[in-house]
């Protein structure tokens, strides 16, 4: 148990007040979001969205902006009273013995929520796996709707960051787009433990 907690450790640009987490989307519903800091009536309140609080996890996703319908990424900064809240109520999304009781709670537990976790591998500069897992956080329904419309503080478009880190790690400057990176430091978030943290 002891190297599950090792490996899955939230991490995130924060203040006392706000989380930053990253998504990317086609320009049509990124531009209007970031342009009004805030989601338009396009966006899909009933879908689940992955909120993820590692840039280059985000970049891996997204392929540096560079992937079909994810070609504008947004810092969105939002409530730690809402981060929370969504953790303090999310199920892993998958079943894990060290975990759960048995499949049966874990399958409750998912279908009685609006939110949920993955761990999935950070990533390093070249978009590769490293040791330690990153915090994913799934938001659908009364969540996803809270998320969009109360938690929101401000929409940033970062895809010109993202491309100006990118170029430079292409070019070789590892250091200079590493001090380009948004500082993540540990987010202190309380226990954890139903959501194998």
């Amino acid at each position: 148990m002891q190297e599950v907690r090792v490996n899955r450790q939230i991490r995130a640009a924060h203040t006392d007040t706000t989380v930053t987490v990253y998504q990317a989307y086609s320009p049509a519903l990124g531009l209007p979001a970031a342009r009004d800091g805030r989601f338009p009536p396009a966006w899909k309140r009933e879908r689940m969205t992955w909120i993820k609080p590692s840039f280059l996890w985000m970049m891996y996703r997204c392929g540096w902006a560079t992937k079909e319908g994810q070609e504008t990424v947004l810092a969105v900064e939002i409530t730690r009273e809402g981060f929370d809240h969504a953790l303090r109520r999310a199920c892993l999304s998958h079943y894990e013995p060290r975990t759960h009781a048995d499949r049966e709670s874990w399958r409750s537990a998912l279908l009685g929520t609006s939110a949920r976790v993955q761990w999935d591998p950070e990533r390093d500069l070249h978009l590769n796996p490293l040791p330690h897992r990153s915090l994913q956080l799934g938001l659908s329904g009364a969540t996803s709707r809270a998320y969009a419309d109360e938690w929101t503080v401000s929409i940033r478009d970062v895809t010109a960051l993202a491309r100006e880190i990118h170029g430079l790690v292409r070019a070789g400057e590892e250091a200079a787009a590493r001090a380009l990176l948004p500082a993540e430091t540990p987010y202190e978030a309380g226990p954890l433990g139903h959501l194998g943290a």
